[in-house]
């Protein structure tokens, strides 16, 4: 498989595990991520450190993937870019749009914290 996929307690991790992220292995993340979207834990952290190289249609398919999970209230986190990746994500103008973390922890955390501000937003009667 070319997906490794771990999952926790509040989220489920995904780490391509070859150099070159293609639009077909973008579509394998988009899809096990949306089925991921139906269970629990639905919250996803895309783990990259593996990744040397993507497609830019690869990368905008991870950008309309996060920005799905969080109209559906649900967390999408990418971590551990590699330097390349990053500039490509950069040069497209996508890098300030996604949810990125150095490190797998940080990312952990981020789901944490926004885990408790949907509970914290939901118990609100405005």
């Amino acid at each position: 498989m070319e997906i490794k996929i771990d999952t926790k307690e509040k989220f489920t991790v995904l780490s391509p595990l070859l150099p070159d992220l293609s639009a077909n292995i973008a579509a394998s993340i988009k899809d096990i991520s949306m089925n991921q979207l139906a269970l629990d834990p639905k919250n996803i952290i895309l783990q990259m450190q593996n990744v040397e190289n993507i497609e830019a249609s690869a990368a905008f398919q991870l950008a309309e993937l996060q920005a799905y999970f969080y109209e559906n209230s649900a967390s999408f986190v990418i971590c551990t870019l590699t330097e390349p990746v990053e500039k490509l994500f950069e040069k497209l103008e996508l890098l300030e749009f996604l949810n990125t973390t150095p490190t797998e922890s940080e990312a952990w955390d981020i789901v944490q914290m926004e885990e408790i501000e949907r509970e914290f937003l939901d118990g609100d009667d405005f």
